[in-house]
């Protein structure tokens, strides 16, 4: 630790508000725990929970840093007496319990993995957030198995191109909602078997046309929550991991009974550290592969200064991009 410096460029929410409370601070180096790494942080994604967390809907756990940033991809640069698997020098991507933009960030050592065959550096921070929710939420939680069909809402976003992919790579069949036509386009291009615009078709309609989804993510909520009741099949699993378009709804439930479905939602944030160092190896073991093989590919929209944060923000907002939003650290 003696060769490091002793503060760091972070970028901090001054205020709850809109991206320009997104302030560029000097922080002192966090300290590491036992159990801990500290990661020399090269880039770090931007996502949904960080705008929440922006806006004051979102505070960071008890014992977290106040740093947004989620995930990110680095050289670790120091350990706590109980790390046995990583050492200074080492390349990896992280989700991280808040900190990440910054500098350099402390993580469960459990909550590292390598950086995927044929993947830079850079373009590996945006792996971590939305790999775990999908893994945790789709395959973990609802159980998706090859040859289901599997319904993704919103499929060019950063969720929606990891779960077109994964979906695929594990023999599902995907059925993607977008728009407008250059969105959809990058959905067929990921794999998806149908792709539906939102604004000039049916998605109930389309779904049942292909005998129902056994598999729904949804992160649009509002109007989309009873559709995707009408779009399930029987025993279909639904899951909700946002609103875009609002979380308070008038909703028929007859359908969910007489369906059998089952519906959640879920954060990942607020998991136990054990569940997530499950998923780090799950991954690992068998998604990192099919990365350096060539069959999942890593879809990056944009990387930005880490001092433009809040332009980040804004153009996550603006829901103009395909794929993950990038700040570049060092």
């Amino acid at each position: 630790m003696s060769q490091l410096p002793a503060s760091m460029k972070a970028v901090e929410i001054s205020a709850p508000g809109a991206p320009e409370v997104l302030k560029p601070v000097e922080r002192p180096l966090p300290t590491i725990k036992a159990h801990e790494v500290l990661i020399k942080v090269k880039a770090t994604g931007i996502n949904g929970p960080d705008i929440m967390q922006r806006k004051g809907l979102y505070p960071a756990p008890a014992g977290a840093s106040d740093l947004p940033g989620l995930e990110v991809s680095g050289e670790i640069v120091a350990k706590g007496a109980s790390v046995t698997r990583w050492s200074a020098g080492d390349l990896v991507v992280a989700l991280t319990n808040g900190g990440g933009y910054a500098e350099y960030v402390a993580v469960d050592a459990e909550h590292c993995l390598s950086v995927p065959k044929g993947i830079s550096l850079l373009d590996a921070a945006g792996l971590p957030e939305t790999f775990f929710t999908v893994w945790s939420n789709v395959f973990i939680g609802a159980g998706l198995k090859a040859g289901e069909t599997f319904l993704v809402h919103g499929g060019a976003g950063g969720i929606g191109t990891t779960c077109i992919q994964l979906g695929k790579a594990f023999g599902a069949k995907v059925i993607a909602t977008d728009s407008p036509a250059e969105r959809c386009r990058i959905c067929s291009d990921l794999g998806a078997d149908r792709v539906v615009d939102y604004r000039t078709e049916d998605f109930v309609e389309a779904v049942r046309s292909e005998g129902g989804a056994n598999v729904i993510l949804d992160i649009v909520g509002g109007a989309n929550i009873e559709k995707n009741f009408k779009a399930a099949s029987h025993d279909a699993r639904i899951i909700q991991l946002a609103f875009a378009a609002g979380s308070k709804v008038e909703i028929n439930l007859m359908p969910v009974m007489l369906k059998r479905l089952t519906y959640t939602g879920s954060t990942l944030r607020t998991r136990p550290d054990a569940y997530k160092a499950r998923i780090a190896r799950e991954l690992e073991a068998q998604v990192w592969p099919k990365i350096g093989e060539g069959k999942i590919r890593v879809v990056t929209h944009k990387a930005l200064p880490l001092a433009e944060a809040a332009q980040a923000h804004a153009l996550m907002e603006s829901s103009g991009h395909t794929g993950k939003i990038l700040l570049q650290v060092s």
